[in-house]
């Protein structure tokens, strides 16, 4: 099943002779269960199509559908809830809420759709366990974690509850290898477990991780279906 589809998707910022073409006829489909690396140069368009896939920006022209669900054509409102129930985000600088403890940002989703506070801490606690934190750190602020334990929480807030299109942005940016390969183990277990995930990534071994390659240069993609040792010939290329 497709969870992610972008047809013919282009996003341009301004106009006339300022004009940027940030995205160009961007053909995609992510099913469930895959994982697919976005990689190129600065500035070719990879966290632009990363925000149009969760519907944090819109499209100039295309379209772009979650589970079969055109996003242009959803309210605020509509687009707000397919967010917070069906995709979820892992920032490369984490975007924690300062002022809340690890469980209460988990849970955060959960109970801006409406559950519980007491049920949606019980599942932010599971989702933080999955991801390897226990009890005492779930009651720390973020101030309070190391650099690692702050990106596991935002994943467990990325994936709690049925989140069915994972978007990571450079997840592992700030984070030592070894931490930075949990992250990634954690990425992929989702998507064995059915999730879609897109990862942004410059780096060609984090992208050994994926099930396909989508390379972007000047805001188009060059490829799609890349193995390892493709992106790395791709990415010499671009240089």
């Amino acid at each position: 099943m497709t969870v992610l589809h972008l047809r013919g998707v282009s996003r341009v910022h301004g106009a006339g002779e300022n004009a940027v073409h940030a995205l160009i006829d961007a053909e995609l489909q992510i099913a469930a269960g895959e994982l697919v690396a976005i990689m190129g140069p600065s500035g070719s368009g990879k966290s632009t199509l990363l925000n149009l896939a969760g519907g944090l920006d819109a499209p100039t022209s295309g379209e772009v559908l979650v589970e079969g669900t055109v996003l242009a054509g959803l309210n605020k409102k509509l687009l707000a809830r397919l967010r917070r129930r069906s995709v979820g985000y892992v920032f490369q600088d984490y975007n924690l809420v300062p002022s809340l403890t690890a469980a209460e940002n988990a849970a955060l989703p959960l109970e801006l759709d409406g559950m519980s506070a007491g049920k949606a801490r019980k599942t932010a606690i599971s989702a933080l366990e999955e991801v390897g934190l226990d009890a005492k750190q779930a009651d720390r602020f973020p101030d309070e974690l190391s650099g690692g334990q702050s990106q596991r929480v935002a994943i467990a807030r990325a994936l709690i509850g049925e989140r069915r299109l994972v978007l990571a942005d450079e997840p592992t940016g700030a984070l030592d290898s070894t931490t930075g390969e949990e992250v990634l183990k954690l990425l992929r277990r989702r998507c064995d477990a059915g999730a879609a995930g897109l990862l942004v990534t410059h780096d060609a071994r984090h992208a050994g991780w994926a099930d396909r390659v989508v390379f972007l240069r000047d805001g188009r993609i060059v490829d799609s279906s890349a193995p390892l040792a493709g992106a790395e010939t791709l990415l010499e290329g671009a240089q």
